[in-house]
């Protein structure tokens, strides 16, 4: 049996209110492994914020919405790992 040293999942504390309903996250493969990818239209919100952050200073939720799309980001760089890891295990 495979046995490797899993990290403990990352914990959600809450999703964006700007995170669409629906489409929010596709799937690539990538020399056969699938993985996991935010949408072009959740990175067209996270540049947004990224710009008016550079430009000016974003307001309390902004930074929150931020935030939570790092911790999205985070949760689905892990999913990731692990799937690969399997996979190549």
């Amino acid at each position: 049996m495979l046995s490797f040293p899993i990290d403990p999942l990352p914990k959600l504390r809450r999703l964006p209110a700007t995170l669409p309903a629906e489409g929010a996250v596709r799937i690539e493969l990538q020399e056969g492994i699938p993985v996991l990818r935010a949408s072009a239209s959740v990175h067209q919100r996270i540049a947004t914020l990224l710009r008016k952050q550079e430009d000016s200073r974003l307001s309390a939720d902004e930074m929150e919405e931020l935030e939570g799309y790092e911790e999205i980001d985070d949760y689905l760089s892990f999913l990731n790992r692990i799937v690969r890891n399997l996979l190549q295990g």
